[in-house]
């Protein structure tokens, strides 16, 4: 009898055949929840609803902090983001480099996120920006969304400075308004489309992210996926069998991308967009799961979440990963 278990995620390319169940994990009845991250994380993280789930790489990465983790992870990646373009200024400001952010007021919803800590680490080893030149302000981008909490406590490196904005402030407005002068985000912030003051602080972001790319092969991982550990440790060949059908999800989704007798997604042009993205990033596979294959992006990542104050110590990567799931493996 199969063992059933509740998946929430999001609808991604890369899962779908797993929601619909074209492909199904051997052992496993999965019980697919399509929430948007935000519901996701936050259940998850609070009340651990879900035997498994889509998670911030950066809370996961938080509860190894704990003396008992509640999660562990595979090493499947449903959301990964070229971050530079998710930095936006305040025109008003006097930014026209990313050296000028010294001494700024920056925002970004939450000091954890996992977005922001890409972004920060960036902007100290690429540009020489160092945290602590910086102040930062913390909450919700939107004026309709909830105020922004840290889901989990953590610490600030010394030096370190976040303030939290009021419950009728918004950072998106804030910036226009020149309250802020630059905005570290995973969203688009609605002031860009309404205010002539904001803007991108790399306004050819295509290019520097290429560049980053091609000079560190690093393409940032945002989500992970993780089990409860309790549900893992009672049955720990799960691991392996969701990971196998995530591969074969992953499969399916780059088939639909080949497909050239219709289009399978709106997009005129989506095959020259694939080639220049095969042309950049590989002539096969540019979203790639499994472990050896993005050991150099987690652990640059690492790097970054213990020196932001964040990991109690330097994590390696192998610690994030269930045991079982490290070795590659042939579908």
């Amino acid at each position: 009898m199969a063992l059933k278990l509740s998946f929430a995620c999001w609808d991604y390319d890369r899962v779908k055949a797993i929601e619909d169940g074209r492909v199904r994990p051997e052992g496993i009845e999965l019980y697919f929840l399509n929430y948007r991250v935000e519901e996701t994380f936050f259940r998850q993280l609070r009340f651990h609803e879900f035997d498994v789930s889509e998670l911030s790489l950066s809370s996961y990465t938080l509860t190894l902090n704990k003396e008992d983790p509640p999660f562990i992870a595979i090493p499947v990646f449903p959301s990964r983001y070229f971050r530079h373009q998710s930095i936006y200024i305040n025109t008003k400001a006097g930014i026209k480099t990313p050296q000028d952010l010294k001494g700024k007021r920056i925002g970004l919803p939450e000091y954890q996120m996992t977005a922001p800590v890409w972004q920060r680490g960036i902007m100290e080893e690429e540009f020489g920006v160092p945290m602590t030149s910086v102040t930062f302000f913390s909450g919700a981008v939107e004026p309709s969304a909830i105020e922004r909490t840290s889901k989990i406590p953590h610490s600030l490196p010394e030096g370190v400075t976040v303030t939290a904005i009021t419950p009728d402030q918004n950072l998106s407005q804030m910036l226009a308004d020149g309250e802020i002068d630059a905005l570290f985000t995973a969203y688009k912030p609605s002031s860009f489309d309404t205010s002539d003051h904001v803007t991108h602080l790399f306004p050819n972001f295509r290019e520097i992210e290429a560049e980053y790319y091609k000079r560190t092969k690093i393409f940032p991982i945002m989500h992970v996926i993780a089990l409860k550990r309790n549900v893992y440790e009672a049955n720990p060949w799960i691991a392996r069998s969701l990971q196998k059908a995530f591969a074969k999800s992953l499969d399916v989704a780059y088939e639909a991308l080949a497909e050239r007798s219709a289009l399978r997604y709106m997009l005129p042009w989506l095959e020259e967009h694939v080639e220049q993205t095969k042309t950049l990033m590989g002539d096969v596979r540019w979203w790639e799961d499994g472990f050896e294959e993005n050991r150099h992006v987690l652990e640059k990542f690492l790097e970054y979440h213990h020196k932001q104050g964040l990991s109690k110590r330097r994590f390696k990567a192998e610690e994030l990963f269930a045991p079982n799931t490290l070795e590659a493996f042939v579908l």
